[in-house]
């Protein structure tokens, strides 16, 4: 290699410390690039306070409906809700006393629970077993019969909402309990059976078989060895399905029997009818909000655990 004199040639990168003139070794200097040190930045105190900014924008709306919850009637039309700052002897808990003695709310929880309950217990239940069987059992066409599994994945609601309906109406479901739980069930378990085979897969193998030579057939198998390991996945898919299914209105909407609606139609259909009764809505908004979050963070570890599952090998 040619330099040309008086040239600085520069140091490759990583290189020792060279020692100077005096025999004192000179340290070489390494430069971050500027990408990397903005990333930097970005992992500190910077970031961390610009998530923190954005949570409490997030929950500034479900505060406000907590706040409202626990206002008067005239001092909801009279104010907002953020004077409760500045006039705390605002809070009363008479909107949740006159929403608990309406028996139409009261009811539509009822039938929430009804709905919510049976289909996420079905779906974990068929679907651990479609999944343990898409895993370690072979059949003809497994491999076949799991993509189409896949495939239904990308299927939109809307689009069985008019054939599912005259097959309900055909075999006398349609407006009922059990066809909400029915429609629930069918649209929960390709995920649910996609989760749980790919979780299944990641048991080892050796495990299985050193069961299998102590004598435990499939079934014992899947009960005393594989349920027990698949935990975190039951508790994810459970919290997945119980929110979705909670939370649903379209399809109550629709399938739902009209005299016994869950608990977001009934809450639509108090819109519909009085329009500005917020002292009942908010009221009953927060609570068919609280139940998921109870639910959320009582299974918050298992969530994560299931979740993170296989990300790391």
């Amino acid at each position: 290699m040619t330099t040309v004199p008086g040239e600085a040639v520069p140091e490759p990168r990583g290189a020792a410390a060279k020692p100077s003139g005096d025999g004192a070794p000179r340290p070489v200097r390494a430069t971050r690039p500027l990408a990397a040190r903005l990333a930097g930045y970005a992992a500190g105190g910077v970031m961390r306070l610009f998530l923190l900014v954005v949570a409490v924008f997030w929950l500034v709306p479900t505060l406000g409906l907590l706040l409202s919850s626990l206002r008067s009637p005239s001092d909801i039309g009279e104010s907002g809700w953020w004077q409760v700052f500045t006039k705390p002897a605002q809070l009363t808990v008479d909107n949740y006393a006159r929403l608990l003695d309406d028996s139409t709310i009261t009811h539509s929880l009822w039938s929430t629970v009804l709905i919510t309950v049976p289909a996420t217990l079905l779906v974990v239940v068929i679907g651990s077993l479609a999944g343990y069987a898409f895993a370690w059992m072979d059949f003809p066409g497994r491999d076949w019969w799991f993509l189409l599994v896949v495939g239904l994945l990308v299927v939109p609601v809307q689009v069985a909402l008019l054939p599912v309906s005259k097959l309900f109406g055909a075999i006398g479901v349609f407006e009922t309990t059990i066809g909400v739980i029915l429609f629930h069930v069918a649209f929960g378990l390709p995920f649910a059976v996609f989760l749980l085979r790919n979780f299944f897969a990641e048991i080892p193998r050796e495990l299985l078989e050193a069961a299998r030579l102590d004598g435990a057939g499939e079934l014992r198998l899947f009960t005393r060895v594989v349920m027990p390991l698949a935990g975190p996945a039951i508790a994810s898919l459970g919290i997945f399905q119980f929110l979705w299914v909670w939370n649903d209105m379209l399809i109550a909407l629709i399938f739902a029997d009209s005299g016994s609606p869950p608990i977001t139609v009934a809450l639509q259909q108090q819109v519909r009818q009085f329009g500005n009764n917020v002292d009942i809505l908010a009221p009953g908004a927060f609570l068919s909000m609280v139940i998921p979050l109870i639910v959320f963070f009582a299974f918050q570890r298992q969530f994560v655990s299931g979740v993170m599952a296989g990300a790391v090998k």
